[in-house]
C-alpha cells in the first residue's frame, strides 16, 4: 500500500491503524509531502514499514517497493495451526484436522484476527474494526455472539478462545 497522510476525509494514520487493527500485515509505504523527524517517527510508529517524503524519485519508490514485497513472501507462514485448527494464509481458508470448517463472515473475521495473533489478547475494539466498515456503526457486543459460535464450532479441536475480562480474547491451544 503506498499511502499519502493528506487525505480527504480521514488522516492517512487513521486509516494505517484502522488496517493495522484488523491484523492486516500488507506493506505500507507512507508518500507524503510531511518530512518532518516527528512526522516519520509517528507514521512508522503507527504501524507503517517505510516512510518517503515528496520530492522523491520514482526509482527510489519502485526498488522500496519491490524490497518490501520481497520480505512479504518471506515472513508469510503457509499455514497456522493451533491444535487441530489450521489455517491457511494464503487461500485463507480454515479447517478441522482435513474437514473444511464452514464459517460465516464475520465468524471468519473473528477468528482469524485471534488466529494471527495467537497466544496474544485481542481487546473487543480491534476485533470490532477488524470486522466492520470503518465509518459504520458497530455494536461490540455482536462480538460475544461470534465469540459463543465460534467456541461451538471449535469443540473439540483442542483449539479454546478464552474471554480475559476486560482486555479481550486470546486464542490459545488447550491443554
Amino acid at each position: 500500500v503506498i499511502l499519502d497522510l493528506g487525505l480527504p476525509d480521514k488522516t492517512g494514520l487513521d486509516v494505517l491503524e484502522h488496517v493495522r487493527g484488523k491484523g492486516n500485515e500488507v506493506p505500507v509505504i507512507i508518500l507524503t509531502a510531511n518530512a518532518s523527524l516527528d512526522g516519520r517517527i509517528r507514521g512508522l510508529d503507527a504501524g507503517a514499514d517505510d516512510y518517503l517524503a515528496k520530492p522523491f524519485e520514482l526509482s527510489e519508490l519502485e526498488a522500496r517497493i519491490r524490497a518490501h514485497l520481497r520480505r512479504a513472501s518471506q515472513r508469510t507462514a503457509p499455514v497456522v495451526t493451533c491444535g487441530l485448527l489450521r489455517f491457511d494464509t494464503n487461500t485463507r481458508l480454515f479447517s478441522l484436522g482435513d474437514d473444511p470448517l464452514s464459517l460465516a463472515p464475520k465468524e471468519h473475521a473473528v477468528l482469524e484476527q485471534l488466529l494471527r495473533r495467537i497466544g496474544t489478547t485481542v481487546s473487543k475494539t480491534a476485533l470490532v474494526q477488524g470486522i466492520y466498515n470503518f465509518d459504520s456503526e458497530t455494536d461490540e457486543n455482536a462480538i460475544e455472539i461470534y465469540i459463543h459460535r465460534l467456541r461451538k464450532k471449535l469443540e473439540g479441536s483442542r483449539a479454546e478462545i478464552v474471554t480475559l475480562r476486560g482486555l479481550g480474547y486470546l486464542l490459545r491451544e488447550a491443554s
